[in-house]
């Protein structure tokens, strides 16, 4: 029996691609040893080695175009319906802490109304009979998100160096909290690096790396435009001796390019966004980056980002699509000494 559910497990692991949570269960029934194995309905459209394959009886038929396309859908996958909106398999109210949610409703709300307040705000949908936590509303209301939407959280690492090289690894964080903590802990671990070079002329002059304006704004837009769908990477954050490097899953929404970043207003998550749009920023946070909530003017970001380290710098910080990941680099100004 072990053998066998090992087998299972690794098929569900390593030949399905997204990966199929499973739970398993050996039974004794009738003198039989029976291994039950139970299968949640997921967020995703799952692919086998052969292709996309739907029950029929008892037999097993590879997907029309036309099916696929429509399962997509339901699905979100096509983008017909935002990410950020849909239910999360095998949570319920309780998966969203109160301390969390009680941010986005009344604070005077009765406990009777606090369930149809959460589903007004999309935190929690309807899924048949059920409800369960949305997208947005585990992202932003539980402690760890990562337990039920895998790789959402922010990897961060520094380099003395300047490539990607263990012995020069000085030092390394994964943020796993609610989306706003993330950003807060992942601003911080670049402030906390952020060199400042100084000079003495009439008065002291003091420069750092990286404009902390800029590096915010560059957080916020990674996690609010990343593509939560795509469960196979992680936002990664990048620090060397010379550039800032800021990895978000997913290609461009809609119909953005690289060269219309600076001018565009579109959102992936825009659930996320007007929640984020609703946080208070503490005192300290605030004063850096000029602003009061963790997202405020649309459409501003790209252009802070780029102003305010090509001042820094004398570079242009750059832009690029890598096998539907976004990567952002932010030079380094160069030390005034």
């Amino acid at each position: 029996m072990d053998s066998v559910e090992k087998t299972v497990v690794e098929i569900c692991n390593d030949s399905i691609e997204p990966t199929v949570p499973i739970f398993t269960e050996k039974l004794r029934i009738d003198d039989k040893n029976l291994l039950k194995i139970e299968v949640p309905r997921s967020l995703f459209v799952h692919k086998t080695s052969n292709g996309y394959f739907t029950r029929q009886g008892s037999s097993k038929r590879e997907m029309s175009t036309d099916q696929l396309a429509r399962i997509l859908q339901s699905r979100s996958q096509a983008r017909i319906i935002a990410f950020n909106e849909q239910f999360v398999p095998n949570t319920h109210k309780e998966t969203l802490r109160e301390p969390l949610y009680q941010r986005f409703i009344t604070e005077d709300a009765a406990e009777d109304d606090i369930e149809d307040l959460l589903l007004k705000r999309s935190l929690l949908v309807k899924e048949g009979r059920e409800t369960c936590a949305s997208v947005a509303g585990v992202l932003m209301c539980h402690d760890t998100p990562d337990d039920y939407l895998y790789n959402s959280f922010i990897q961060a690492v520094y380099y003395s160096g300047k490539e990607k090289d263990a012995n020069y690894q000085i030092d390394a964080k994964d943020f796993r909290g609610p989306l706003d903590q993330q950003i807060v802990d992942a601003f911080k671990f670049v402030q906390k690096h952020n060199e400042v070079s100084a000079r003495k002329e009439i008065g002291r002059i003091d420069q750092p790396q990286y404009s902390m304006r800029a590096v915010f704004e560059a957080i916020v837009n990674a996690v609010v435009h990343r593509d939560y769908s795509k469960h196979g990477s992680k936002i990664r954050l990048f620090m060397f001796a010379d550039r800032l490097e800021l990895y978000s899953p997913g290609a461009l929404a809609n119909t953005v390019t690289i060269d219309k970043l600076r001018y565009s207003q579109a959102t992936r998550n825009e659930l996320l966004a007007r929640l984020l749009s609703e946080i208070t920023l503490d005192d300290d946070v605030g004063k850096q980056v000029k602003r009061r909530h963790f997202l405020e003017g649309r459409g501003e970001g790209v252009g802070i980002i780029l102003n305010e380290s090509e001042v820094l710098s004398g570079r242009t910080p750059i832009y690029e699509l890598f096998n539907e990941e976004l990567c952002l680099t932010i030079f380094a100004a160069k030390s005034l000494q």
